[in-house]
């Protein structure tokens, strides 16, 4: 009788979950995920580059990033700028910075008349080592 007496007076326990494990595991994943990917600048121009078959890779790394629309619009490092701005800009780099190197990125759709006042704006204020972006 005292076996049955202590059975049903035993309270079960209520089932539970541990979500500290789940947090942690959680975290750590996240963590991997964060290192592991790789983060690369979103470009919102859609610029198709020339194709040139005897170009070099750029291993410029700190560089001027102009790019030209097919409808003459200017990007100084993936923002819209107007010419007198992109000169300003420009000026500005070539007397803090002379000889900066210039990545130019052009659609190939693009006039050569574009490519050619950016070029001139950049030499005007001592920025010569001017690259074209190509594929």
């Amino acid at each position: 009788m005292d076996t049955t007496h202590d059975f049903i007076c035993r309270r079960r326990r209520r089932p539970t979950i541990n979500i500290v494990p789940l947090v942690d595991v959680l975290t750590v994943l996240l963590f991997f995920f964060l290192v592991t990917m790789q983060f690369k600048q979103v470009s919102t121009l859609n610029i198709t580059v020339p194709k040139i078959e005897t170009a070099g890779e750029n291993e410029i790394e700190e560089r001027i990033v102009i790019a030209v629309s097919p409808e003459g619009e200017f990007y100084l490092n993936d923002r819209a700028v107007e010419k007198a701005v992109l000169a300003a800009a420009m000026k500005l780099a070539g007397e803090l910075t002379p000889n900066t190197p210039v990545l130019l990125i052009a659609d190939e759709e693009v006039p050569l008349k574009f490519v050619t006042e950016v070029m001139d704006v950049c030499r005007t204020y001592q920025l010569n080592k001017i690259r074209l972006q190509s594929r």
